[in-house]
């Protein structure tokens, strides 16, 4: 709860809720995000909230100076740990397709450089791990590229890109990816989610009408569920991903990617450990982008 103390102690003294948010780069809703989680975990409400104002109540004025204290201490640990030694924690969104490869070279790297650092990993799907960044809730995260603008506290560092290819159980031979989408069940890969929404203008741009079977937003299931014969799919071919029982197909021409990146705050601090994960996650990317390009065995079939 160290980060919700420090946006406290700012509101506190800026007395506005937008002020504070200013000084730590964060949005005014973030700072009311951060705030409320606060209130929540200590069982009592800090300010007395009129209009844009926020004025510390008496249990607020009781918590600030014990607050203060907290946050001193910590800071003096700190600094009796020595120059160059860093220890704390570092919490880190990731999407599922990451979390089996990508992420365990850029921890590996990580925590040879921080081995007192502690490492949360947040699981989810790209939205929420999206807002969850925006709130303060998590220090980055590893997602699918948004759809849209990011909110200007946030930055976005492309990490690799996935082709989209269309997933056929490996008996369905001679057909086309166009033909295979028009006469065959189709596995939706969930519209609500980023990839998803790739998917969906696909099939618009191209003006493709699909025989809708299932829709889900778990990668190994929606190729499990090809493999079993129940349909065909738009899909992200991931690195981790068993094309045993697939027939993997290339959209030519009409191929489009989903891009995986980081999402981190602009004001984090570019020698703090936020910052020097995305170094690493950038840096096990280039590794595993070299690694597919010496891989004879990464072509995917085309018709």
């Amino acid at each position: 709860m160290l980060t919700e103390f420090r946006t406290f102690v700012a509101v506190a003294r800026d007395g506005t809720f937008t002020g504070a948010g200013r000084q730590l780069g964060l949005t005014q809703s973030a700072v009311s995000a951060q705030i409320r989680r606060l209130e929540e975990f200590l069982g009592v409400s800090l300010f007395d909230r009129t209009g844009r104002a926020a004025a510390l109540n008496d249990t607020g004025r009781e918590m600030l100076a014990q607050a203060e204290e907290v946050l001193a201490m910590v800071d003096r640990m700190a600094a009796q740990a020595g120059p160059g030694h860093v220890t704390g924690s570092l919490r880190m969104g990731a999407i599922a397709s990451v979390q089996q490869d990508l992420m365990v070279t850029a921890l590996r790297g990580f925590r040879a450089e921080f081995p007192d650092v502690s490492v949360r990993i947040v699981p989810g799907v790209s939205l929420s791990l999206l807002g969850q960044v925006d709130s303060g809730e998590i220090d980055l995260a590893v997602l699918i590229r948004p759809p849209f603008k990011l909110p200007p506290e946030l930055a976005w560092r492309p990490l690799l890109a996935e082709p989209m290819v269309l997933a056929a159980p490996a008996s369905l031979a001679g057909l086309s990816w166009r033909d295979a989408l028009t006469t065959q069940p189709f596995i939706r890969y969930e519209r609500a989610s980023f990839g998803g929404r790739l998917v969906d203008a696909f099939l618009r741009r191209h003006r493709i009408a699909v025989h809708e079977a299932v829709e889900l937003d778990e990668i190994d299931a929606i190729a499990n569920l090809v493999r079993a014969g129940l349909g065909v799919a738009l899909m992200p071919r991931t690195r981790q991903l068993n094309t045993a029982g697939l027939r993997l197909l290339d959209l030519g021409a009409a191929g489009f990617d989903r891009e995986i990146g980081v999402a981190i705050r602009r004001s984090a601090d570019p020698a703090g450990v936020a910052a020097r994960m995305a170094g690493c996650l950038h840096e096990a990317a280039a590794i595993r982008s070299a690694g597919s390009e010496s891989s004879p065995g990464g072509r995917t079939a085309t018709s």
